[in-house]
């Protein structure tokens, strides 16, 4: 499994990330779970690599707008300064993934062609990346424009390792899994209780949620590695100290705003029985409702030191 941290971005940007390295010394690492940071550009690599991260994950949008509004620079600019982003990480020992957001829309620009998405994969292929995952920043993609985005992917670089982050804000993100499932994807992203947004992505919801997606999954027969029993077991015991609970229909009912003493104590919770083939996204620049950097510090501490 593979736990995506923390951002490693400027604190004028994203405030909550301020402390970042602050909240990665202090956790106590699984050794069976892989950590990931995620980074916009050279320098946010460099600080990644510098804290002790072997996994690097950039953010470069389809959408040129976007990517000025979530960057600070165009599209262009960060293809630009990726290869010598790859190099430095392979120097150190490490691997990059490149996320390609806005891969199916964007909320400045509408629709993403597929031939803009292809060009930005064709160049981060040939800047040496490890990987590449397409973001559904918007919640825009449909099963029919994952067929076609991940289809002609995978005709065009068969070998490339594929990974796939769908936001729900239609109420498609499970769809679309399946979706990509039938082209032999295996690599999705997902947060508890569907947490998630983007600053920069207005109306986005959160991402798809980690025990939806287990649910469907394992009883479509693909092995998870998740105990959604024992998930199930602890999120009741905490249920009368819940506030507010995401986008999850699974797990609890919104039961109103959260308090910082209940947000603290359960997240150690959600953590804890979360592992397997999944990838679980806990970023504090996305959690929505914009909570204060010593309650993001406090929350990833205590889930990350748990999982």
């Amino acid at each position: 499994s593979r736990i995506e941290t923390v951002a490693f971005v400027h604190p004028q940007a994203i405030p909550q990330m301020a402390d970042v390295e602050e909240v990665w010394a202090r956790i106590r690492r699984n050794p069976s779970v892989r950590y990931s940071a995620l980074v916009p550009n050279l320098r946010g690599a460099q600080r990644a690599l510098d804290a002790g991260f072997a996994e690097i994950e950039v953010v470069i949008s389809a959408s040129d707008t976007h990517n000025r509004r979530n960057i600070n620079r165009s599209t262009e600019e960060s293809l630009a300064d990726l290869p010598a982003l790859v190099d430095l990480a392979h120097s150190r020992g490490g691997t990059v993934q490149l996320i390609v957001a806005t891969a199916w829309g964007c909320p400045y620009e509408g629709d993403v062609p597929v031939s803009r998405v292809l060009d930005v994969l064709r160049r981060a292929v040939g800047a040496g990346v490890d990987s590449v995952a397409f973001g559904d920043t918007t919640g825009m993609a449909t099963p029919t424009r994952v067929i076609r985005l991940v289809g002609e992917t995978r005709s065009a670089h068969p070998d490339l390792a594929l990974g796939l982050h769908f936001h729900n804000t239609r109420g498609t993100g499970l769809a679309n899994v399946l979706a990509a499932l039938q082209l032999g994807a295996d690599d999705f992203d997902a947060s508890v209780g569907g947490l998630g947004g983007c600053p920069y992505a207005p109306g986005a919801s959160g991402n798809i949620a980690t025990e939806e997606l287990v649910h469907m999954l394992e009883d479509m027969g693909v092995a998870t590695g998740v105990d959604l029993d024992e998930a199930d077991r602890r999120f009741g015991l905490y249920i009368d100290r819940f506030a507010r609970l995401m986008d999850s229909a699974i797990t609890l009912p919104v039961l109103g705003p959260v308090g910082l003493d209940a947000a603290i104590s359960v997240v150690p919770v959600l953590g804890d029985v979360v592992g397997g083939v999944l990838s679980l996204t806990l970023v504090a620049r996305s959690l929505r409702y914009g909570p204060p950097a010593t309650l993001v510090s406090k929350m990833l501490a205590n889930v990350l030191t748990d999982v």
